[in-house]
Protein backbone atom coordinates (compact mmCIF):
# COMPACT_ATOMS: atom_id res chain seq x y z
CA UNK A 1 0.00 0.00 0.00
CA UNK A 2 2.06 2.85 -0.81
CA UNK A 3 0.81 6.69 -1.01
CA UNK A 4 2.64 8.71 -4.01
CA UNK A 5 2.96 12.72 -4.67
CA UNK A 6 4.78 13.02 -7.19
CA UNK A 7 5.70 15.08 -10.58
CA UNK A 8 7.06 14.46 -13.87
CA UNK A 9 10.89 15.71 -13.75
CA UNK A 10 12.96 17.18 -16.61
CA UNK A 11 12.72 15.43 -19.37
CA UNK A 12 10.21 13.14 -19.05
CA UNK A 13 7.47 13.10 -21.22
CA UNK A 14 4.32 14.07 -19.58
CA UNK A 15 1.79 11.02 -18.19
CA UNK A 16 -1.32 13.16 -17.03
CA UNK A 17 -1.86 14.59 -13.64
CA UNK A 18 -0.66 12.00 -11.28
CA UNK A 19 -2.81 11.84 -7.71
CA UNK A 20 -1.86 13.83 -4.58
CA UNK A 21 -1.72 10.70 -2.84
CA UNK A 22 -1.59 6.83 -3.98
CA UNK A 23 -2.23 4.02 -1.31
CA UNK A 24 -1.03 0.89 -3.00
CA UNK A 25 -0.23 -2.60 -1.70
CA UNK A 26 0.79 -4.49 -4.71
CA UNK A 27 4.16 -6.50 -5.55
CA UNK A 28 5.82 -3.46 -7.73
CA UNK A 29 7.54 -1.32 -6.22
CA UNK A 30 8.73 -0.08 -8.91
CA UNK A 31 5.64 1.37 -9.54
CA UNK A 32 5.50 4.85 -8.38
CA UNK A 33 9.09 5.31 -8.86
CA UNK A 34 8.82 4.56 -12.89
CA UNK A 35 6.29 6.62 -13.10
CA UNK A 36 8.84 9.73 -12.89
CA UNK A 37 10.10 8.49 -16.22
CA UNK A 38 8.77 8.32 -19.90
CA UNK A 39 8.98 5.00 -21.73
CA UNK A 40 8.01 3.52 -25.09
CA UNK A 41 5.79 0.60 -25.51
CA UNK A 42 2.21 0.90 -24.61
CA UNK A 43 2.52 3.99 -22.22
CA UNK A 44 3.33 2.43 -19.72
CA UNK A 45 6.03 3.79 -17.63
CA UNK A 46 9.65 3.08 -17.89
CA UNK A 47 9.27 1.40 -21.04
CA UNK A 48 7.60 -1.92 -20.09
CA UNK A 49 4.78 -3.67 -22.00
CA UNK A 50 2.31 -5.72 -21.06
CA UNK A 51 2.53 -8.49 -19.22
CA UNK A 52 6.44 -7.71 -18.67
CA UNK A 53 7.97 -5.65 -15.53
CA UNK A 54 11.31 -5.35 -14.62
CA UNK A 55 12.16 -7.95 -16.92
CA UNK A 56 9.79 -10.94 -14.77
CA UNK A 57 6.31 -11.69 -16.66
CA UNK A 58 3.63 -10.49 -15.10
CA UNK A 59 0.26 -12.19 -14.06
CA UNK A 60 -1.94 -11.33 -16.90
CA UNK A 61 -4.72 -12.39 -19.80
CA UNK A 62 -3.79 -12.43 -23.15
CA UNK A 63 -2.25 -9.14 -24.43
CA UNK A 64 -4.68 -6.47 -24.91
CA UNK A 65 -6.77 -7.61 -22.10
CA UNK A 66 -7.39 -5.99 -18.77
CA UNK A 67 -6.68 -7.17 -15.48
CA UNK A 68 -10.48 -8.74 -15.18
CA UNK A 69 -13.17 -10.16 -17.21
CA UNK A 70 -16.66 -11.09 -16.66
CA UNK A 71 -18.35 -13.61 -18.59
CA UNK A 72 -22.18 -14.80 -18.39
CA UNK A 73 -22.87 -18.46 -18.34
CA UNK A 74 -26.42 -19.93 -17.92
CA UNK A 75 -27.61 -19.06 -14.75
CA UNK A 76 -24.26 -17.95 -13.57
CA UNK A 77 -21.49 -15.46 -14.01
CA UNK A 78 -17.90 -16.03 -14.05
CA UNK A 79 -15.49 -12.90 -13.31
CA UNK A 80 -11.71 -13.69 -13.37
CA UNK A 81 -9.11 -11.27 -11.65
CA UNK A 82 -5.67 -12.17 -12.75
CA UNK A 83 -3.66 -9.19 -12.45
CA UNK A 84 -2.67 -6.27 -10.29
CA UNK A 85 -5.40 -4.27 -9.22
CA UNK A 86 -6.40 -0.92 -10.53
CA UNK A 87 -3.07 0.00 -12.64
CA UNK A 88 -2.65 1.90 -15.33
CA UNK A 89 -6.09 3.65 -15.90
CA UNK A 90 -8.61 0.42 -15.63
CA UNK A 91 -10.44 1.21 -12.16
CA UNK A 92 -12.68 -0.23 -9.94
CA UNK A 93 -15.67 1.93 -11.37
CA UNK A 94 -15.34 -0.29 -14.86
CA UNK A 95 -15.58 -3.14 -12.34
CA UNK A 96 -18.71 -1.95 -10.69
CA UNK A 97 -20.37 -0.79 -13.83
CA UNK A 98 -19.89 -4.52 -15.41
CA UNK A 99 -20.83 -6.04 -12.22
CA UNK A 100 -23.67 -4.04 -11.43
CA UNK A 101 -25.22 -5.09 -14.80
CA UNK A 102 -25.15 -8.67 -13.22
CA UNK A 103 -28.48 -10.38 -12.60
CA UNK A 104 -27.36 -14.36 -12.65
CA UNK A 105 -28.02 -15.78 -8.81
CA UNK A 106 -24.65 -16.64 -8.60
CA UNK A 107 -21.31 -15.72 -9.34
CA UNK A 108 -17.70 -17.78 -9.01
CA UNK A 109 -14.58 -15.25 -8.77
CA UNK A 110 -11.48 -16.51 -9.84
CA UNK A 111 -8.50 -14.48 -8.13
CA UNK A 112 -4.83 -14.52 -8.82
CA UNK A 113 -3.54 -11.40 -7.96
CA UNK A 114 -0.63 -9.74 -6.17
CA UNK A 115 -2.81 -7.10 -4.87
CA UNK A 116 -3.15 -3.74 -6.07
CA UNK A 117 -4.35 -0.03 -4.84
CA UNK A 118 -5.97 0.04 -1.86
CA UNK A 119 -8.85 1.70 -2.36
CA UNK A 120 -9.65 0.47 -5.75
CA UNK A 121 -9.58 -3.07 -4.07
CA UNK A 122 -11.89 -1.85 -1.32
CA UNK A 123 -14.36 -0.72 -3.83
CA UNK A 124 -14.32 -4.09 -5.23
CA UNK A 125 -14.65 -6.01 -1.72
CA UNK A 126 -17.74 -3.51 -1.22
CA UNK A 127 -19.05 -3.95 -4.99
CA UNK A 128 -18.95 -7.93 -4.86
CA UNK A 129 -19.82 -7.58 -0.88
CA UNK A 130 -23.09 -5.90 -1.42
CA UNK A 131 -23.96 -7.97 -5.07
CA UNK A 132 -27.64 -9.87 -4.00
CA UNK A 133 -25.56 -13.24 -5.57
CA UNK A 134 -24.23 -15.36 -4.20
CA UNK A 135 -20.80 -15.37 -4.04
CA UNK A 136 -17.87 -18.27 -4.41
CA UNK A 137 -14.21 -16.89 -4.15
CA UNK A 138 -11.77 -19.32 -5.56
CA UNK A 139 -8.27 -18.63 -5.30
CA UNK A 140 -6.06 -20.05 -8.45
CA UNK A 141 -3.09 -18.70 -7.24
CA UNK A 142 -2.36 -16.14 -5.11
CA UNK A 143 -4.38 -13.76 -3.15
CA UNK A 144 -2.52 -11.39 -1.99
CA UNK A 145 -2.41 -8.08 -0.14
CA UNK A 146 -5.56 -6.34 -1.25
CA UNK A 147 -6.41 -9.77 -3.24
CA UNK A 148 -6.91 -10.79 -0.11
CA UNK A 149 -9.06 -8.65 1.32
CA UNK A 150 -11.31 -8.91 -2.22
CA UNK A 151 -11.29 -12.95 -1.16
CA UNK A 152 -12.99 -12.29 2.20
CA UNK A 153 -16.30 -11.15 -0.38
CA UNK A 154 -16.97 -14.46 -1.15
CA UNK A 155 -20.03 -15.99 0.44
CA UNK A 156 -17.45 -18.71 0.27
CA UNK A 157 -14.17 -18.89 -0.02
CA UNK A 158 -12.06 -21.92 -1.67
CA UNK A 159 -8.46 -22.12 -2.10
CA UNK A 160 -7.50 -24.14 -5.07
CA UNK A 161 -4.24 -26.56 -4.11
CA UNK A 162 -1.27 -24.83 -3.99
CA UNK A 163 -2.38 -21.46 -3.72
CA UNK A 164 -1.01 -18.70 -1.35
CA UNK A 165 -2.66 -15.99 0.66
CA UNK A 166 -0.80 -12.94 1.94
CA UNK A 167 -1.61 -10.27 3.90
CA UNK A 168 0.79 -6.80 5.09
CA UNK A 169 0.62 -3.72 6.19
CA UNK A 170 -0.29 -0.98 4.05
CA UNK A 171 2.80 1.21 2.54
CA UNK A 172 2.95 4.32 0.09
CA UNK A 173 5.76 6.74 -1.17
CA UNK A 174 4.82 10.54 -0.09
CA UNK A 175 7.01 13.87 -0.44
CA UNK A 176 6.71 16.47 1.50
CA UNK A 177 7.43 17.79 4.32
CA UNK A 178 7.09 16.51 8.21
CA UNK A 179 3.64 17.42 8.37
CA UNK A 180 2.86 15.27 5.14
CA UNK A 181 4.96 12.52 5.83
CA UNK A 182 2.75 12.42 9.53
CA UNK A 183 -0.53 12.49 7.84
CA UNK A 184 0.60 10.10 5.75
CA UNK A 185 1.75 7.46 8.41
CA UNK A 186 -2.02 8.40 10.38
CA UNK A 187 -4.10 7.18 6.95
CA UNK A 188 -1.57 4.36 6.26
CA UNK A 189 -2.71 3.50 10.18
CA UNK A 190 -6.55 4.05 9.42
CA UNK A 191 -6.17 1.84 6.30
CA UNK A 192 -4.57 -0.88 7.66
CA UNK A 193 -7.29 -0.87 10.80
CA UNK A 194 -9.92 -1.01 7.76
CA UNK A 195 -8.16 -3.96 6.37
CA UNK A 196 -7.16 -5.64 9.49
CA UNK A 197 -11.30 -4.89 10.33
CA UNK A 198 -11.99 -7.26 7.47
CA UNK A 199 -9.85 -9.72 8.34
CA UNK A 200 -11.29 -10.45 11.81
CA UNK A 201 -15.15 -10.05 10.65
CA UNK A 202 -14.29 -13.30 8.56
CA UNK A 203 -11.79 -15.11 10.88
CA UNK A 204 -12.72 -13.86 14.27
CA UNK A 205 -10.03 -11.92 16.57
CA UNK A 206 -9.47 -8.45 17.17
CA UNK A 207 -8.24 -5.33 14.64
CA UNK A 208 -5.11 -5.56 16.66
CA UNK A 209 -4.23 -9.57 16.38
CA UNK A 210 -4.50 -8.82 12.82
CA UNK A 211 -2.57 -5.99 12.59
CA UNK A 212 0.50 -7.67 14.28
CA UNK A 213 -0.26 -10.43 11.61
CA UNK A 214 -0.21 -8.02 8.94
CA UNK A 215 3.23 -6.16 10.11
CA UNK A 216 5.21 -9.19 10.03
CA UNK A 217 3.53 -10.01 6.50
CA UNK A 218 2.28 -13.42 6.98
CA UNK A 219 2.13 -15.89 3.99
CA UNK A 220 -0.28 -19.06 4.31
CA UNK A 221 -0.71 -22.08 2.30
CA UNK A 222 -4.17 -23.50 1.18
CA UNK A 223 -4.62 -25.25 4.51
CA UNK A 224 -3.22 -22.85 6.41
CA UNK A 225 -5.53 -19.79 4.77
CA UNK A 226 -8.86 -22.35 6.49
CA UNK A 227 -6.61 -23.28 9.65
CA UNK A 228 -6.66 -19.23 9.87
CA UNK A 229 -10.46 -18.81 9.04
CA UNK A 230 -9.75 -16.82 5.99
CA UNK A 231 -10.63 -19.37 3.85
CA UNK A 232 -13.52 -22.29 4.07
CA UNK A 233 -11.97 -25.00 1.90
CA UNK A 234 -9.12 -26.75 0.36
CA UNK A 235 -10.82 -28.04 -3.26
CA UNK A 236 -9.54 -29.65 -6.51
CA UNK A 237 -10.18 -27.60 -9.91
CA UNK A 238 -12.88 -28.82 -11.48
CA UNK A 239 -12.28 -30.20 -14.98
CA UNK A 240 -13.70 -27.11 -17.78
CA UNK A 241 -14.99 -28.32 -21.29
CA UNK A 242 -12.59 -25.72 -22.57
CA UNK A 243 -9.41 -24.98 -21.44
CA UNK A 244 -8.94 -21.78 -19.04
CA UNK A 245 -6.56 -19.38 -19.54
CA UNK A 246 -3.18 -21.02 -18.18
CA UNK A 247 -2.53 -18.80 -15.26
CA UNK A 248 1.13 -17.25 -14.45
CA UNK A 249 2.13 -19.33 -10.89
CA UNK A 250 3.56 -16.67 -7.94
CA UNK A 251 7.21 -17.07 -8.68
CA UNK A 252 6.94 -15.41 -11.88
CA UNK A 253 5.66 -12.22 -10.78
CA UNK A 254 8.81 -9.83 -9.18
CA UNK A 255 8.33 -10.37 -4.93
CA UNK A 256 10.69 -8.31 -3.69
CA UNK A 257 8.93 -5.56 -2.42
CA UNK A 258 7.39 -8.11 0.10
CA UNK A 259 9.44 -8.97 3.07
CA UNK A 260 9.07 -12.90 1.70
CA UNK A 261 9.08 -14.30 -1.79
CA UNK A 262 6.34 -16.43 -1.20
CA UNK A 263 4.59 -18.76 1.34
CA UNK A 264 7.91 -21.40 0.98
CA UNK A 265 10.34 -18.55 2.11
CA UNK A 266 8.18 -17.25 5.23
CA UNK A 267 7.93 -18.39 8.26
CA UNK A 268 4.78 -20.64 9.78
CA UNK A 269 2.14 -18.19 10.09
CA UNK A 270 -0.20 -17.81 13.82
CA UNK A 271 -3.37 -19.52 13.87
CA UNK A 272 -6.43 -18.52 15.43
CA UNK A 273 -6.60 -20.36 19.03
CA UNK A 274 -9.79 -20.80 20.32
CA UNK A 275 -10.18 -18.10 23.74
CA UNK A 276 -9.37 -19.80 27.06
CA UNK A 277 -12.21 -19.27 29.14
CA UNK A 278 -11.79 -19.90 32.84
CA UNK A 279 -14.57 -22.46 34.22
CA UNK A 280 -15.92 -20.59 37.07
CA UNK A 281 -14.93 -22.05 40.53
CA UNK A 282 -16.97 -24.03 42.26
CA UNK A 283 -19.03 -22.15 45.33
CA UNK A 284 -17.77 -23.20 48.83
CA UNK A 285 -20.93 -24.09 51.15
CA UNK A 286 -20.70 -22.22 54.08
CA UNK A 287 -21.28 -24.12 57.18
CA UNK A 288 -22.61 -22.53 60.37
CA UNK A 289 -20.18 -22.28 63.18
CA UNK A 290 -20.86 -25.46 65.17
CA UNK A 291 -18.75 -25.88 68.79
CA UNK A 292 -15.97 -27.32 69.26
CA UNK A 293 -16.48 -31.23 69.40
CA UNK A 294 -15.35 -32.25 72.88
CA UNK A 295 -12.50 -34.50 71.98
CA UNK A 296 -13.03 -38.04 73.36
CA UNK A 297 -11.77 -39.15 76.71
CA UNK A 298 -10.16 -42.35 77.02
CA UNK A 299 -12.20 -44.91 78.77
CA UNK A 300 -10.88 -45.49 82.94
CA UNK A 301 -10.84 -48.97 83.80
CA UNK A 302 -12.19 -49.29 87.47
CA UNK A 303 -9.46 -49.58 89.94
CA UNK A 304 -10.28 -53.25 91.40
CA UNK A 305 -9.05 -53.92 95.17
CA UNK A 306 -7.87 -56.81 96.26
CA UNK A 307 -10.78 -58.72 97.99
CA UNK A 308 -8.75 -59.22 100.97
CA UNK A 309 -10.49 -60.71 104.17
CA UNK A 310 -11.13 -58.64 107.23
CA UNK A 311 -9.60 -59.46 110.46
CA UNK A 312 -11.10 -61.56 112.85
CA UNK A 313 -12.25 -59.41 115.72
CA UNK A 314 -10.33 -59.24 118.56
CA UNK A 315 -12.75 -60.53 121.70
CA UNK A 316 -13.36 -57.70 124.44
CA UNK A 317 -13.88 -59.46 127.47
CA UNK A 318 -15.71 -56.56 129.68
CA UNK A 319 -18.56 -56.92 127.00
CA UNK A 320 -19.25 -60.28 127.62
CA UNK A 321 -19.23 -59.22 131.23
CA UNK A 322 -21.33 -56.33 130.42
CA UNK A 323 -23.91 -58.64 128.55
CA UNK A 324 -23.79 -60.74 131.15
CA UNK A 325 -24.79 -58.92 133.78
CA UNK A 326 -27.66 -57.50 131.68
CA UNK A 327 -29.43 -60.88 131.61
CA UNK A 328 -29.71 -61.31 135.29
CA UNK A 329 -27.42 -63.70 136.09
CA UNK A 330 -26.99 -65.68 139.40
CA UNK A 331 -24.39 -65.23 141.49
CA UNK A 332 -22.61 -67.83 141.07
CA UNK A 333 -22.25 -67.13 137.53
CA UNK A 334 -21.13 -63.36 138.28
CA UNK A 335 -18.58 -64.55 140.60
CA UNK A 336 -17.44 -66.97 138.04
CA UNK A 337 -16.92 -64.99 135.35
CA UNK A 338 -15.13 -62.19 137.36
CA UNK A 339 -13.14 -64.88 138.38
CA UNK A 340 -12.17 -65.59 134.90
CA UNK A 341 -12.20 -62.35 133.59
CA UNK A 342 -9.46 -61.49 136.09
CA UNK A 343 -6.82 -64.31 135.26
Amino acid sequence: MRLRRAVAAGGARALGPLPHRLLTNSVSAGAARAALSAGAGDGRPGGEERGVRGGRPRASLQPGRDWYRITNNAGSVVVDIFDEIGYWGVTAADFQRELAAVTAADITVNLNSPGGEIFEGIAIYNALRSHPANITIRVAGLAASIASVIAQAGDRVVMQPHSQMMIHDGSGLAIGNAQDMRDMADLLDRQSNNIAAVYAERAGGIVEEWRARMLAETWYSADEAVAAGLADEVDAPARQAEPEPKLQPAANWDLSVFRHAGREHAPAPVLNTAPTVEAPAAETPVLEEQPPAAEPTAEVEPVVEPNTPEPEPVPDPWAGLTAQLLTTPSWDDVTARLREASK
